[in-house]
């Protein structure tokens, strides 16, 4: 059973509004308040830390943005890791045969 967070009396599980006192029902998310979005992913990908942040915080709550988010972090990690690796290969290399 649910109940209204406003006026308490019973409603159905899955309503998103109560058809007693008209009031949204709290934890209810509108389909198009998440989303995939460039932006996200830039966002992530640039400042990667904060992505890792945003996706920690929005997986459960908006999971598509979270996707956008934690996926930007994470290309935007493992092309960091592959730099690093190739620089310092190429360094070794270098010294190796100089």
């Amino acid at each position: 059973m649910k109940y209204c967070s406003h006026c308490g009396k019973e409603i159905v599980e899955d309503a998103v509004v109560c058809v007693h006192c008209g009031c949204a029902i709290e934890g209810v998310k509108k389909k198009d308040e998440d989303k995939k979005s460039p932006l996200w992913f830039l966002l992530g990908f640039f400042i990667p830390i904060v992505g890792l942040i945003l996706y920690c915080v929005w997986k459960d709550e908006y999971p598509l943005r979270a996707k956008s988010v934690g996926k930007g972090a994470l290309i935007s990690a493992l092309i960091a890791v592959g730099l690093v690796v190739s620089f310092y290969l190429i360094s070794f290399l270098i010294l190796l045969f100089h």
